[in-house]
């Protein structure tokens, strides 16, 4: 139900409350028409119906200094959010767990997060208070490196199976190597645990797999803390331009076109301010074209990579963005697949991506038992929210896709299926139940 909101914009009038509207609409009509006429609409969809005015306007938005955090700030600097009656204001999160318990809470109403983290929030898994999140928008593909120390080059490349001497070797001796992710069920965890299985090492037992903020990310290699690291642009590039690792593989090169960040929201937020919701979608939408223009890349670098957002050097941000690739050993190449907002259907909230997660979980034992893998995808992908915003603003979109994908192993992830077994059928894995 709609509640009169003290942030309204100038020049829009309150909606009416329940019984205002009531009473008025029996004063000219007689209440049993009225509600007649109302047919099967909710309340919310008829109190302010012909208007998309967000209920919400005020707007407050969390980010996490990475790259692909760029649809959010660009949107936010250029005046798309505005176009559409947001004022947003923009907080950088010190890390994912302080960004998603700011959502939970309400003290941020949507954010930039990993792919994983409202699947794992909707389920009460890995630590995280049960909360319903939803994605009715996917914010980028690509753009993330698995990165190695620098006593490693020449001796382990692209293929993870060189690291499986030294990874033994230290297993030996009672010191296991020490590899970093962002956070427990997000992205970089994936990427970091899919690449050690494909070296024939486990995650769970071989290694220790620690959780360092994005930011701190380099500062923690330079001190020794770790062996290796999985994080977004700019951190990669700036291991190798600082001298202290080099980039084994990017993140495409594992899946190409793989989900990366998304926008989230609380299930109970977007059911409440439905508008507001859809009005952030139509900004970020006009952003992520503007990003995916290449000739707009450096102005994105150069607004992103302020203290209040990124606090890295523009030139660090811009060259991988461009497709320019040093892995720092010595391998540098033209990028066909960098980082992108916009194109190749990039935002739709597939659910393919969902239940691939959840294959993940499994095969992790991060969920005892199968999940159950429509019910869940269902739950937290909105892409009938993503096809109305889209709809209202006249952008036609690719659609569902549910194409197999193939990983860098070989190994075939068909999201129509036996997930289960795709989940149980790794050589590595750690299941429970």
């Amino acid at each position: 139900m709609h509640q009169n909101n003290p942030s309204s914009p100038a020049g829009l009038s309150s909606p009416l409350n329940r019984r205002q509207f009531i009473a008025r609409g029996a004063t000219l009509t007689g209440s049993a028409a009225l509600w007649a006429a109302l047919g099967s609409k909710s309340w919310a969809a008829t109190a302010d119906a012909g208007s998309n005015a967000p209920e919400m306007p005020n707007i407050n938005i969390g980010i996490i200094a990475l790259t692909d955090c760029s649809p959010f700030v660009i949107a936010h600097e250029k005046g798309f959010f505005k176009k559409y009656g947001i004022n947003a204001t923009i907080t950088k999160g010190a890390n994912w767990a302080a960004i998603r318990d700011s959502l939970s809470s309400g003290s941020i109403h949507t954010t930039h997060m990993l792919t994983g983290m409202p699947i794992a929030s909707t389920m009460g898994l890995l630590g995280s208070p049960k909360k319903p999140m939803i994605i009715p928008w996917m914010v980028n593909r690509n753009g993330q490196a698995i990165t190695l120390k620098s006593e490693w080059k020449g001796k382990v490349g692209a293929d993870p199976k060189g690291l499986k001497p030294f990874v033994d070797s230290a297993k030996k001796l009672g010191e296991p190597l020490t590899f970093a992710m962002t956070f427990p069920p997000g992205t970089h965890a994936m990427w970091m645990r899919y690449y050690l299985a494909a070296g024939g090492i486990n995650p769970d037992q071989d290694v220790s797999l620690i959780t360092i903020p994005p930011p701190q990310m380099v500062a923690n290699m330079k001190v020794g803390k770790m062996d290796g690291f999985c994080v977004g642009e700019p951190w990669g590039a700036r291991a190798i331009a600082d001298g202290i690792g080099f980039t084994s593989v990017t993140t495409q090169d594992i899946w190409k076109d793989h989900p990366e960040k998304v926008c989230a929201f609380t299930a109970e937020f977007a059911e409440k301010y439905p508008k507001t919701v859809k009005a952030v979608l139509k900004g970020l939408h006009e952003a992520s074209v503007w990003l995916d223009d290449v000739a707009n890349r450096p102005e994105q670098c150069a607004i992103v990579s302020k203290p209040n957002y990124i606090n890295c050097q523009k030139e660090i941000i811009l060259g991988r963005l461009l497709g320019q690739l040093d892995y720092g050993d010595g391998r540098v190449v033209t990028d066909p697949n960098p980082m992108h907002f916009s194109k190749r259907n990039c935002n739709y909230p597939q659910a393919k991506f969902a239940t691939w997660w959840l294959t993940q979980f499994r095969r992790w034992g991060m969920v005892t038992g199968a999940p159950d893998y429509a019910g869940v995808a269902k739950q937290v992908m909105r892409p009938d929210i993503y096809e109305e915003a889209m709809k209202e603003i006249g952008y036609t979109h690719g659609g569902v896709d549910m194409t197999p994908e193939t990983l860098f192993d070989g190994v075939t992830f068909d999201p129509a299926g036996d997930l289960e077994a795709y989940a149980k059928g790794f050589a590595v894995k750690s299941l429970k139940g």
